[in-house]
């Protein structure tokens, strides 16, 4: 934490200059010495400080000063830093005003000028204030810190995407936070566009896109070089372990990622049957570790870039990224995997991020402390999600669209979810509509097995359906399915032979597509096994498969 601010006002320069200086005799060590010279100045200033969150612990203000007097700079004051000590400097004639002034906006103490000498009285005073301001204001957070509100979108978003890439931040809602909403209206007076983030150095955005704010938080969304042994699409397990095992064997290595790494795995609040981690872990931290170990190893990770379309240019493979710029290598990984399905009903997408999301939302877990929540899906993901949600959540209600849990989890998930108060389970069941004004409010159910339908009150929905594949980044360049996953090795040989764009006398390599030299691995793969172990399998074993076309380029 930085020092603690005293900050001093007053209109006349020589009484000014006067009481900076025995501030600074007696407690330069300590804190920081401000002033100002008028309140219309110090509340500017003020400003300033809480967007940079340093915090102040005293105002010592002159009552009798043109345009703004002491108590009306206090009372403006108190709206950004409400536990600073407030003591006014007052002549006689002013002592009515400071004595009102006491129960109108919660004056600590006020001194007569002059205050001479300042070991008897001025010293004494401030001494007793600032102890008592130690004892009871908490250390401010020295961080981001990401204003909005619960039911803003993009507040969501960006919650989301830097808790993905952890990076610590502090959550501030405008709603209950009056220091905050203040705040955030001088960042935007006429229209306020929610969120606002701010930074330590006192710098400002307001509502950012990804790559922007990837900059802004020092994550690398920069190639190095224009050209790479291996371009891999997707931060996935699939990517990642392609990116750990391509870089550690000398081959230079860029892996490009949209949002964060990890890919839908990274969302998850607890992976079980994970090879070598028989308490589990979060697919959070084993995105981190995956991460720090492919960096380690010298691959390049380009966060928040989007590549649009994959052209090639013999011997090459070329990526267009969404800004224009292009990286080129010797072969492609595509790991773009695959996200949740979304609802086509009537209202959803007005009320994603407002009370409807997709995957875990670990950011969001906490503000449903207590309420009743509901999942959509009946695999292991919304399992997990089930589990997570009822350390949080009164009450967690999934929604399952089958008759059985056995049908879509994981034995131990469905052992657990039985044993566990909280949750409970509507086979059954599907969401056919939502509502709400500003945030989710309601949904209606449809149960096939009675045909019974019925609107609940609901504050939160998660959902944990289907799969949709990412694979629009190389439409018309490689095979891909009627449902748009990728073709690799023998499932390319339709009607008795190869794609016509196949040249090659080799057969295509397992997890090589039509074009030679680009592969796909993980979920974005036709007939993949969607588990994390084998995610990662895939990544290494396209590495090696990797090799042996280079030998051939």
């Amino acid at each position: 934490m930085s020092k603690p601010v005293l900050f001093t006002v007053d209109d006349e320069p020589q009484v000014l200059n006067a009481i900076e200086r025995d501030l600074r005799q007696h407690y330069q060590r300590e804190y920081r010495i401000l002033k100002a010279a008028s309140g219309q100045e110090a509340l500017a200033a003020v400003r300033q400080l809480k967007a940079r969150n340093d915090p102040v612990a005293l105002f010592l203000v002159d009552q009798r000063m043109p345009h703004m007097e002491g108590t009306a700079f206090l009372a403006e004051a108190m709206k950004y830093y409400p536990e600073a000590r407030k003591v006014l400097l007052t002549a006689y004639a002013d002592t009515q005003a400071a004595i009102a002034s006491i129960n109108e906006i919660g004056l600590d103490y006020y001194l007569m000028k002059p205050w001479h000498p300042p070991e008897q009285y001025l010293y004494p005073v401030l001494d007793d204030l600032l102890s008592d301001w130690w004892a009871t204001v908490p250390v401010p957070f020295d961080g981001i810190r990401v204003a909005g509100t619960l039911w803003s979108p993009g507040s969501h978003r960006v919650k989301d995407f830097l808790a993905r890439n952890r990076i610590p931040y502090q959550w501030l809602d405008i709603e209950t936070d009056e220091e905050t909403a203040a705040l955030v209206a001088t960042t935007s007076p006429d229209q306020v566009r929610l969120p606002v983030l701010f930074f330590p150095d006192g710098s400002t955005l307001i509502d950012p896109d990804p790559l922007a704010l990837a900059n802004k938080v020092g994550l690398r969304t920069q190639a190095s070089q224009p050209f790479y042994d291996l371009i891999i699409i997707g931060a996935g397990p699939a990517g990642l372990g392609a990116a750990v095992y391509g870089a550690s064997e000398g081959l230079r290595t860029a892996l490009i990622e949209k949002e964060a790494t990890g890919g839908q795995a990274g969302t998850s609040s607890r992976i079980e049957n994970y090879l070598g981690f028989p308490k589990g872990l979060s697919g959070a931290i084993l995105a981190q570790r995956a991460t720090i170990q492919a960096t380690r190893f010298g691959a390049e990770i380009l966060t928040a870039q989007e590549v649009v379309s994959v052209r090639v240019e013999d011997p090459y493979r070329i990526v267009v990224l969404r800004d224009g710029s292009e990286l080129s290598c010797h072969a492609l990984i595509i790991a773009t995997g695959v996200t949740v399905q979304r609802l086509k009903l009537p209202d959803f997408d007005g009320l994603t991020g407002a009370g409807i999301y997709y995957g875990a939302a670990m950011t969001e877990a906490a503000h449903y402390q207590g309420e009743h929540i509901f999942i959509v899906g009946g695999a292991n993901s919304a399992g997990q999600g089930a589990m997570f949600f009822s350390r949080y959540a009164s009450r967690v209600t999934m929604l399952v669209r089958s008759s059985s849990l056995e049908k879509g989890m994981s034995q131990y998930l469905v052992d657990q979810i039985r044993a566990t108060n909280n949750i409970e389970v509507c086979l059954n069941t599907q969401v056919v509509g939502v509502g709400g004004e500003q945030r989710l409010e309601w949904l209606t159910l449809h149960n096939s097995a009675t045909d019974e339908t019925e609107t609940l009150p609901a504050k939160a929905l998660f959902l944990f359906i289907g799969a949709v594949p990412h694979s629009d980044v190389v439409a018309g360049v490689v095979e891909r399915n009627s449902a748009g996953f990728i073709r690799t090795g023998q499932d390319l040989w339709q009607n008795g032979r190869w794609p016509a764009s196949w040249k090659l006398k080799r057969n295509p390599y397992y997890l090589e597509t039509s074009v030679p030299g680009i592969f796909a691995v993980g979920d974005i793969r036709q007939g993949a096994t969607r588990r994390v172990a084998s995610a990662v399998g895939e990544g290494a074993i396209a590495v090696r498969l990797v090799h042996q076309y280079l030998k051939t380029v």
